[in-house]
Formats: C-alpha cells, structure tokens, sequence
C-alpha cells in the first residue's frame, strides 16, 4: 500500500512532494477565495500522514476508485500515489475545476478524472468502480453510500471517514441501542466495520464533530432490487416509530395491527419485538410474507 503509482516505494522526500501539505492546501483555498461552506461539509483533511493511513488502511492500490467530494485534493493524491485511477465526484464547481491542475502539478502521471455532479444523483461514472474511499459530508454520508452502492453494483469495498455517530450507526449491530434504520439499510450490500478513530485536529476547518473511519466489504446477493426496496420499506416502517412493537409500527404499511401480526407470524418473527432486535434477513423474510400474504389475499377475492 506504500507504493507509488507505479507500485514502487515512497521515501519522505518523494512523499512531500506528491501530497498537499497544510499550507498548501490553505494557498490554494486563497487562490480560489475559496471559504469552506457547512451547506456542503466543507472540512478539509491537511494532514498528510492521516491521508497516508487512509489509503492504507482501504488497500485500494491499482484499483478503479470513485471519491466523493475531494475539495483541493488531499485525499485524492494520496489515492493516485499509490496507482487508483480515481472518478472524483464534485458539486462545488470551482473545486472542480481546480482538482485536475493541482493533481497534474503534484503527480503527472496520476489516472484521475473529475466529475462535476452531486454524488446523491449521480447515475454515470468515466468507468465501474470497484471501491468507495472518500471524506464524506457529514450531512449525507448515508444517503450517498446507499445511492452508490444502489447505482454501481461494481463496488466490492469501502473506507468512509464520516462523523463519529454515523460511522457507528453504519457498523451497529441489531439489539444496541445507536441499531436503527441505516444500519439495517446498508447490511443488504455487506459488513461494515469500524477501522479507527479521526483527530478534528486533521481538518480545515476544525469541526465540532470526532470522525472515524468505516470499511465495507460486499457480501453474497441478497435478493432482487424489487425485494431490496419492499425490504427497505418495511425497515422504515419498524425504525419509524422505534419504540412500538412491530405489530404496531407497521400497521400502517399492512393496514391494521391485526394484519401486521400475521405478516409477522407468517414469516416467523414475534409480533412483540421491536425493530432494533432484527437483522436484516428478518427484514427480508418480513418483505417476503408481506407479498405473499396479499397473493394469497387476491387468489381468495
């Protein structure tokens, strides 16, 4: 994971020079006028051994990477050094425009290529990435993963730096207490797995949020996209009313409490539980009993 674009290995005077360091990357927001702004999540990583620990730790070298808001390019070097050729996806357009000169300047022969869109509705990529590795906003870490991995079947893997609550949310695991629906959400693709805590002191500016690090890796198919969704529905409908118990809380989608207790019969999960105590396969065999349940319904009418 050490080495450089083309696998070889990196001494310190090579490393200063193909990374951005803190008064870089300050320079270069001054070239820009550029005041980091929360409506997008706007917190720059300017320290270099924290970039180098990231890409370390996502074991991405040589892969085909999609990041997610790169800003001026911190993390973005620290992909290309080690020979990922990087879509990087920016909504901030002076951002990027600026990423492919500061990147040709720092490392020539890096593999990059910028793309100018929100990564919430992003549906084309320059090629299929195989891996996530990204600062991500704080804002809409989860909704950016879901729609990603949703969009581009592609990725195996991921390492996400995201505000300390939503990573463990992400990595939660059914009975705690911070289990709930993106925890349930994200299990449809694979684990996830906290893999270290993040200083604010690396960002600027400084947040008032901790931040850590979280890994994917994909797992078996759970289904089809049409089951994927009937499942994330009944998710939302447990998690929406979390201290009910299930009987209750989707009675809503199945119409009455009373239908709900035998959606939940029928595919073997106890009406009196609530949403926290299920994994995502009980999600999944709730979504099935639900359709079965009204083809049965429609071949008695």
């Amino acid at each position: 994971m050490d080495g450089g674009p083309r696998g070889g290995p990196l001494d310190g005077r090579r490393s200063a020079e193909t990374l951005l360091g803190a008064s870089e990357i300050r320079a270069l927001a001054t070239e820009l006028d550029l005041t980091p702004t929360k409506r997008w999540g706007q917190n720059f990583v300017v320290d270099a051994n924290t970039v180098r620990r990231i890409v370390r730790v996502a074991d991405v070298s040589g892969l085909d990477v999609v990041e997610v808001g790169p800003g001026l390019g911190s993390l973005t070097l620290g992909l290309t050094e080690v020979g990922a050729r990087v879509a990087a996806v920016e909504i901030d357009p002076r951002l990027a425009e600026l990423l492919p000169q500061t990147v040709a300047r720092k490392q020539p022969d890096a593999r990059l290529e910028v793309v100018q869109h929100d990564a919430l509705t992003i549906e084309q990529l320059p090629f299929a990435p195989q891996a996530i590795v990204a600062n991500l906003p704080y804002n809409v870490s989860v909704p950016v993963l879901i729609h990603l991995l949703e969009r581009f079947p592609s990725i195996e893997r991921a390492l996400v730096m995201v505000q300390s609550e939503v990573g463990h949310r992400l990595a939660a695991r059914p009975g705690s207490k911070i289990y709930g629906s993106p925890s349930a959400k994200v299990a449809w693709w694979g684990s996830w797995a906290l893999e270290g805590d993040v200083s604010r002191q690396i960002f600027w500016p400084v947040p008032n949020v901790d931040s850590v690090l979280v890994g994917f890796r994909r797992g078996p198919a759970m289904g089809s996209e049409a089951l994927r969704r009937r499942t994330f529905t009944v998710i939302e409908g447990a998690f929406g009313q979390r201290r009910k118990m299930l009987r209750q809380a989707l009675s809503g989608l199945y119409g009455s409490s009373a239908a709900a207790t035998e959606v939940l019969e029928r595919a073997g999960v106890d009406p009196t539980l609530r949403g926290e105590a299920l994994a995502l396969a009980d999600f999944i065999r709730i979504a099935e009993a639900g359709v079965a349940g009204s083809e049965d319904a429609a071949r008695e009418g």
